[in-house]
C-alpha cells in the first residue's frame, strides 16, 4: 500500500480525475476550482468559511495524510535536484520563496494554475488560454536554462 503513495498514477487517469473534480465544483457548488480563488475568499475577503475554506482544509489536510500514509522520512523529500543540493533549512527557505512569486504571479493572472489552465480553459476563457500557454511556457523555458545552468543531473 505505501508504494502506492509513491509511484504517480498515470496520465489519462490523473487528468479524469482532475475533469470530475471541475465538473463536480459546478454540479455542486457552481463555483470555479481555484485554489487562489478560494484564498481570496478566506483571507483577503474575510468571507465566512464556506466551500472555499473547506476546499483549502482539504487541500492542506489531504497532503498531510498523503505524506503521513507515504512514510516518507522527513518534510521536504522527493524535490529531485532541490533537496540534493541543498540543506533542509534551506530546502524550506527556496520553496517559500518560490511559494510567494508563484502566488503573486497567480494573483496578477488572475488566477492560478489549477482555476486557469482546468477550469478557464474548460469554458473557453480567452484569458485563461493566454494565462495557461504563459504558464507552461514559463516552466518549460525555466527547465531547460535549469538544465543548461546546472547540468543533466536536474
Amino acid at each position: 500500500m505505501k508504494d502506492f503513495f509513491v509511484a504517480y498514477p498515470p496520465a489519462p487517469l490523473a487528468g479524469a480525475l482532475f475533469a470530475l473534480c471541475v465538473i463536480a465544483m459546478y454540479a455542486t457548488v457552481n463555483g470555479r476550482l481555484g485554489v487562489v480563488g478560494a484564498i481570496s475568499d478566506v483571507v483577503e475577503r474575510g468571507r465566512r468559511f464556506g466551500w472555499r475554506g473547506s476546499f483549502l482544509l482539504g487541500l492542506l489536510g489531504g497532503a498531510v495524510l498523503f505524506t503521513l500514509v507515504s512514510g516518507r522520512e522527513r518534510v521536504g523529500d522527493g524535490y529531485g535536484w532541490l533537496t540534493r543540493e541543498f540543506s533542509g533549512v534551506t530546502t524550506v527557505v527556496l520553496l517559500l520563496v518560490a511559494g510567494v512569486l508563484i502566488g503573486f504571479g497567480a494573483k496578477t493572472a488572475g488566477g492560478c494554475t489549477s482555476g486557469n489552465g482546468l477550469t478557464g480553459t474548460a469554458l473557453g476563457a480567452k484569458s485563461s488560454w493566454v494565462a495557461t500557454t504563459v504558464f507552461f511556457g514559463t516552466a518549460v523555458g525555466v527547465s531547460l536554462l535549469t538544465k543548461l545552468l546546472f547540468g543533466a543531473n536536474v
